[in-house]
């Protein structure tokens, strides 16, 4: 009878080489699965938060005995208004993109590195400026005499609040999607490279210029004298 290898006491055969690839491009395959499903969803959320406060803000208008007021009367909430559907048509197209199966390129990590920081910024200002509106709607500032005007439309001001407080939310997802795209971009490729010719020119330039320096600097000794007497 023949006995088995653990009885024996003998290891078991390694895996071959080839067998040892294999495995390791499906774990890849399956982490690089992970990421691009993690990444859509990611650029998915800021997506639905962009919608639901263009939303909020173009149903804002209030009419009372006082008056009337709408969001399309203050500038600041006209901007929030289109900085979220900005943001997110771009939510939504670059979750498509993502979502599709294909190496990263150095071209395609810059694209989003550089969409993701110019989007951030351009939510945050549209967030930060609301907000100092709200800001003045709610206290007045009396240095130009302008008075409160949530106390006469607090339903108004409480609807910009909320939609301003989702643009804020956004805002969270995009720094978020910033680190992603930068961190992607700056461990997967290389630094740019150094031209040595460029730098030894910027080198030989000062070095002329100081010289030039030293030599004139006589000559203006000189100048001042002959002033001076």
């Amino acid at each position: 009878m023949e006995k088995s290898e653990k009885g024996n006491g003998v290891a078991p055969a390694t895996r071959s080489p080839m067998a040892l690839m294999g495995s390791f491009r499906n774990e890849n395959q399956e982490v690089n699965t992970s990421m691009r499903t993690a990444e859509t969803m990611l650029r998915l959320v800021p997506m639905a938060l962009g919608v639901a406060a263009l939303v909020v803000m173009l149903k804002n208008s209030q009419s009372n005995d006082f008056g009337s007021v709408s969001y399309s009367d203050l500038g600041a909430f006209r901007y929030l208004v289109h900085a979220n559907g900005i943001c997110a048509g771009y939510s939504l197209l670059s979750a498509i993109i993502a979502a599709v199966p294909r190496p990263s390129t150095m071209p395609r990590a810059w694209t989003f590195f550089l969409l993701d920081q110019i989007l951030t910024y351009i939510i945050l200002g549209a967030a930060a400026v609301s907000t100092e509106v709200l800001y003045l709607a709610n206290k007045g500032d009396s240095a130009i005499t302008w008075s409160a005007a949530c106390g006469t439309f607090a339903g108004f001001c409480h609807k910009a609040t909320i939609a301003v407080v989702i643009t804020f939310v956004a805002v969270i997802c995009y720094a978020v999607l910033s680190l992603v795209s930068s961190y992607r971009l700056f461990t997967k490729f290389d630094a740019p490279v150094n031209y040595p010719k460029l730098s030894q020119f910027i080198q030989a330039t000062e070095r002329v210029g100081w010289r030039l320096g030293r030599e004139r600097s006589p000559e203006s000794d000189d100048d001042n004298n002959k002033d001076g007497c």
